[in-house]
């Protein structure tokens, strides 16, 4: 006779409501925008169906029908033309640079939104890389300081959160002394602490036109082949003051994300990326999956993994998706 039956505690939607263990919750999610250049202007993502590139009006436009939804955090990259971009990165700092002033405008307009942003040069750089191209080597320690630049003038603009995602040593602590000796000690970073160098981010650098012109990013970007690294780059950035680690990709790095949650008493952020994005949505449109129980079993699988925050282009979805329940 079978005394335990597993199945007894599947027998009907209430029951397995009762004994579920994980649950993704829209305030999970962080949902990354990308702000173009102009007005009145709205372009979708050709690789990521549904995501799209905005005017500075028509992302607040935006941000405001999300917050509707319930969905309160936004990561916001730009997409600069050439003539913005320089080896230095130094539109990244200006003070009344479209980025900056995008920024300032959502936290006048929007104050209670949670906004985070990104600190890297590759959106600005001409060479299309990190940190400072010179002779086939990327230049870290000079690199810092423009890093820390950016952070100053994205924390003077009200942000919450920095996203530190370049993948410099010790730009962590270079950014948190900045932040602290200048009067910012309650800006947040969220370190980008495990990005792999993957072959799922071609989409996201096609919205950003960000790819690097020489060369690959494999010598600051992780070795996907590398497990027990990520528990050196969690610690650094621990020690260094991140409020937060990540962990870039989400869904082909479940066991860094767990690794990771299992080691530190921070939050664990995943990033879904665009690559992650655009296959489900192609995969949809084919008709070769059910698009939208593969997006919620995909982030049900990140949090499942031990991440309590997930960037995702399918937040505004999800989001969705939760007010019609």
């Amino acid at each position: 006779m079978l005394l335990r039956r597993p199945r007894r505690n599947r027998k009907t939607a209430a029951i397995r409501a009762l004994v579920e263990e994980t649950t993704v919750l829209t305030n999970d999610l962080i949902f990354p925008l990308f702000l173009i250049e102009g007005e009145n202007k709205k372009e979708e993502v050709v690789s990521m169906p549904g995501i799209y590139r905005y005017s500075s009006d028509l992302l607040l436009a935006e941000i405001e029908s999300c917050l509707a939804l319930g969905l309160n955090t936004f990561a916001i990259f730009p997409s600069l033309s050439d003539s913005k971009k320089d080896s230095y990165a130094t539109e990244s700092y200006k003070e009344d640079s479209l980025y900056i002033s995008t920024l300032q405008k959502v936290k006048t307009t929007f104050p209670e939104v949670c906004l985070m942003t990104d600190v890297a040069m590759d959106p600005y750089s001409s060479d299309g890389h990190d940190g400072i191209y010179n002779n086939g080597e990327i230049l870290n320690d000079e690199t810092l300081e423009i890093l820390g630049k950016m952070s100053l003038v994205q924390a003077q603009a009200g942000v919450d959160i920095l996203g530190p995602s370049d993948m410099m040593d010790g730009r962590v602590q270079y950014i948190r002394e900045l932040l602290d000796n200048n009067g910012f000690k309650d800006v947040s970073i969220m370190s980008y602490t495990a990005k792999y160098a993957s072959a799922f981010y071609g989409p996201f650098r096609d919205a950003l036109d960000s790819a690097p012109k020489a060369g690959d990013k494999k010598t600051y970007q992780m070795n996907p082949a590398n497990k027990r690294e990520a528990l050196i780059e969690a610690e650094l950035d621990f020690i260094e003051g991140a409020d937060f680690l990540m962990v870039k990709p989400a869904l082909a790095y479940l066991d860094i994300i767990h690794l990771l949650q299992d080691n530190f008493d921070l939050p664990i952020a995943a990033y879904n990326v665009s690559g992650e994005y655009a296959m489900v949505k192609a995969a949809g449109e084919k008709g070769w999956l059910d698009a939208q129980q593969t997006m919620l079993e995909s982030l049900l699988s990140i949090k499942r993994a031990g991440a309590k925050i997930i960037l995702t282009y399918f937040a505004k979805e999800y989001a969705q998706l939760q007010q019609n329940l």
